[in-house]
């Protein structure tokens, strides 16, 4: 019997390839000669570049950065095959790198992701694979821009200040030093987020008091990416502020189309194609996804949607395990879920949920593998 297992991280707790092995661990207690087959996932966050080193194989790679409040600091990312880099915006900007009483989305810089891509082009990359989740910053990517070639003016014809307050005092956009190597490489962002740029479904409205924006500067970062976007498409001939993803990240995702030319995917669906997911689930009876939490908002680009719409194709059935099944989970059923089950063995904290979690997935593995093999599967 062949079993597919294809988790993403559950935050606090379990790395995605760390995940995979406690639910395999279940899996081989309740069926010894199974062919297990453990392909890590993740979403485009936090856990991007580890799950595709995992399932893909490939080299980890270090690189000194700017981080989101400036200073200087080392940020991992990944090298798959012979010409691509898997780099995290949040290695490089990230807001859990930020202590909550130091996040200031009006000084947050992006500028380290695009110090970042700079070390994939000089490492000879042809492909580089963007994860937007999980950013500190607020600056429409003008950071990364700014690392990367791109000279923003004020009235006096100087260079602005990194962030994303510093965007309303923008007169002049330079391109002519933009990296020329960026026209040759093929950039793919991986978010699930289809937000635009301003507005009250933007970057500053939806995720900028996440990144710690009182009321008063949401409205000043939002007029800020507005006057940036205007001075974008003066520069451009086009405005690109209310295309899908543009307020990933902070906007970035609208610097990535508007400068980066840079396509736009589900970050499960590139992390399942390089980690070879659809090949991984012909022949196999049975698989099993999950991640930390798991409801309704689930089916919106998460993993454990991904997985089972890949594994539906194949006519595979899927168990889906979560830290925590919140309202609307059933919904995940419609799109291939054959089954969910929550960790917790019992009334427990949150702290014992995370510190148990592996041995809690590989009971709840053991049980699920178990149920099914009493169908008569083998």
């Amino acid at each position: 019997m062949k079993i597919v297992i294809a988790p993403d991280s559950f935050k606090e707790s379990l790395s995605a390839p760390d995940a995979a092995l406690a639910i395999a661990r279940g899996v081989r207690a309740a069926c010894p000669d199974a062919q297990i087959v453990t392909i890590p996932m993740a979403d485009g966050g936090e856990g991007t570049v580890a799950a595709v080193l995992a399932a893909a194989g490939g080299q980890w790679r270090s690189t000194d950065v700017t981080d989101a409040l400036g200073a200087s600091a080392p940020a991992a990312w990944g090298w798959v095959g012979n010409d691509t880099a898997v780099i995290e915006m949040a290695a490089a900007a990230g807001l859990e790198q930020v202590p909550p009483d130091r996040r200031d989305p009006l000084r947050a810089t992006s500028r380290g992701v695009g110090e970042l891509i700079r070390a994939a082009l000089d490492a000879g990359a042809r492909r580089i694979i963007l994860g937007l989740g999980g950013s500190a910053t607020n600056d429409g990517g003008a950071g990364m821009l700014s690392a990367l070639g791109l000279r923003i003016r004020d009235a006096q014809g100087e260079l602005i200040d990194d962030g994303g307050a510093a965007l309303a005092r923008a007169t002049r956009i330079e391109t002519d030093a933009l990296d020329p190597r960026l026209a040759t490489v093929r950039i793919e962002v991986a978010s699930d987020v289809d937000n635009p740029l301003c507005g009250p479904h933007g970057a500053s409205a939806v995720f900028g008091p996440q990144k710690g924006a009182t009321p008063e500067q949401v409205r000043q970062l939002d007029l800020a990416l507005s006057h940036y976007a205007d001075l974008c498409a003066r520069t451009l001939g086009r405005d690109e502020r209310d295309r899908p993803g543009a307020g990933a990240a902070g906007g970035l995702g609208f610097a990535a189309h508007a400068f980066l030319n840079a396509a736009f995917r589900p970050g499960v669906e590139v992390v399942a194609e390089l980690g070879g997911l659809a090949e991984a689930m012909r022949g196999a009876t049975l698989a099993f996804t999950g991640e930390g939490r798991m409801d309704e908002q689930t089916l919106h680009g998460k993993t454990p949607a991904g997985v089972a719409r890949i594994a539906k194709q194949a006519g595979v059935p899927v168990v889906a395990l979560a830290g925590s099944l919140g309202p609307g989970y059933d919904k995940l059923y419609e799109a291939g879920i054959t089954a969910a089950y929550s960790l917790a063995a019992g009334p427990m904290t949150l702290a014992q949920a995370c510190a148990q979690a592996a041995e809690l997935l590989t009971d709840r593995a053991r049980d699920a593998t178990r149920l099914f093999l009493a169908g008569g599967q083998r």
